[in-house]
């Protein structure tokens, strides 16, 4: 126990959890400036917060408080997962076409089977934590290829196709945990493989999945455009927990329910501004799960050879998935782009910029060790904790790389933009006059500094549409409230 641990021992149990949560929230803040200067995904910070507070560094948060915080994996991949469904809109997808499909299940499964075929059968490990691992892979996360897309300012085909394909990887991510987690357990457990422990998982899921649709449905007819903003934010998020509750009741994941509810609510109703606020809300939930996540990371199994999967050190098992998912990645995506007519420019580099992996692998890992439980659980969450922070570390670089390497976006000032060089009357502008030009042309395409994102736009906007209702409410009321 450390020193301020024991400065806790005497003070009440709600004083100490809300003061180990104040510091996950501060100190989780406060390394996100360090990795903004380094360019790296809030998500780094996250975790190595967690890690820094954790055990194995500074033991400031008390063991009983991070085990009394087991639901926030439920809760963080119900968000995820509902905005995850308003990226699946049927118009989008018709009009797209399957292109963007094809090259998303290839790069997304293709992993899979690499990683499972090399832990099964060449390193011999258990089955269920193999089946789990590699159905892992699948996912990636968005946030570091987007950012670098904005920062750069590329555009053309391989960023459209990128977008595209980033957008459904989680939702295939998803999919292909569902049913192999079943597996695993029906592998644990001793059961003998038959059409029934293979039909049963894909029901459940079904069940999920319709019911997760149905709820999609009731949350817009309980939030009719009349419906007030704030109490529209209050509904939304109860009927997700909600949901997550119904769920952990049949012991049943709600991924794909919530994926569901977000798909079916953005169709009937395309209502954008739900997601924007959720997504503005959602951070400092988000925020603690990381830092949970690291504060669960076994630093030590890393390096000690007791803690082994099927008799393979959790270090060889991580820098082998590490490599071996890259290459699953680059692979499918090349023969995705490929089999569908896509040009060299995407083929050759799309694999690079679909690298990082963190939010949906990292809760997905947790309900899996929850789900697994005892060695290969931790040795699970452990592996995708540690192959996160890496794969963070350089898949921004290997994304700007990707972008540079396609022809996305250039250096050169003539390249990001064009100018006339020639006035009306023949005169060729001076070089100066030219660079003069291409400055001003830039400044004009820069927002303002005041300008906000969408989603605190969104949030900002239903605070205000709150605030002059009750004003105009108040008005009301003291001119004719006294009237009968």
């Amino acid at each position: 126990m450390s020193g301020f641990q024991k400065l806790l021992s005497g003070v009440s149990p709600v004083a100490v959890v809300i003061i180990s949560i104040a510091l996950m929230l501060f100190i989780g803040f406060a390394l996100t400036r360090l990795t903004k200067k380094l360019r790296l995904p809030n998500v780094t910070a996250y975790i190595l917060t967690g890690i820094l507070i954790g055990p194995y560094c500074l033991n400031l948060i008390p063991g009983r408080v991070v085990d009394g915080m087991s639901f926030l994996p439920d809760i963080a991949l119900a968000f995820i997962a509902f905005s995850t469904g308003e990226f699946f809109r049927f118009s989008v997808l018709k009009k797209n076409g399957g292109k963007v499909v094809v090259i998303t299940l290839l790069e997304s499964l293709l992993a899979s089977v690499v990683v499972f075929t090399v832990t099964f059968f060449l390193l011999r490990l258990d089955l269920a934590f193999s089946i789990v691992l590699s159905a892992l892979a699948a996912a990636t996360a968005p946030a570091s290829t987007m950012m670098t897309i904005r920062q750069t300012g590329a555009k053309g085909d391989f960023v459209q196709t990128l977008l595209q394909v980033v957008a459904l990887d989680d939702i295939v991510g998803l999919l292909a945990y569902s049913i192999p987690i079943s597996v695993a357990l029906a592998s644990l457990s001793g059961s003998v493989f038959s059409f029934g422990t293979v039909i049963k998982p894909i029901l459940a899921n079904l069940a999920v999945l319709v019911l997760g649709g149905i709820f999609g449905l009731v949350m817009k007819w309980l939030m009719p455009k009349k419906r007030s903003t704030d109490n529209r934010l209050i509904i939304s998020i109860a009927t997700l927990f909600a949901f997550c509750g119904i769920c952990a009741l049949f012991d049943t994941s709600p991924l794909l329910g919530c994926m569901s509810m977000g798909t079916v609510y953005i169709n009937v109703t395309d209502d954008e501004k739900l997601f924007k606020q959720l997504n503005y809300f959602s951070p400092p939930l988000l925020l603690l799960f990381f830092v949970r996540s690291g504060l669960t990371f076994r630093l030590d199994a890393l390096t000690d050879t007791s803690s082994s999967v099927g008799g393979v050190p959790l270090i060889l098992v991580g820098v082998i998935y590490f490599v071996v998912r890259i290459f699953g990645k680059y692979a499918g995506a090349f023969l995705g782009a490929l089999a569908v007519g896509k040009a060299k420019s995407v083929r050759s580099y799309l694999g690079l910029a679909l690298i990082p992996q963190a939010g949906v692998a990292i809760g997905l890992a947790a309900l899996g060790a929850r789900t697994l439980g005892g060695e290969a659980g931790a040795a699970l969450e452990t592996v995708i904790l540690a192959s996160s922070v890496l794969y963070e570390l350089i898949g921004p670089a290997c994304a700007k790389l990707a972008l540079f390497l396609s022809g996305s976006y250039s250096t050169a000032i003539e390249d990001v933009v064009s100018v006339v060089e020639v006035e009306e009357n023949g005169r060729k502008k001076t070089p100066v006059e030219l660079l003069t030009e291409r400055i001003r042309k830039i400044q004009e395409t820069i927002p303002p500094h005041t300008q906000t994102e969408e989603n605190e736009q969104a949030f900002t906007e239903a605070a205000e549409e709150q605030y002059q209702q009750q004003v105009y409410r108040h008005i009301l009321l003291r001119r004719f409230g006294g009237r009968r």
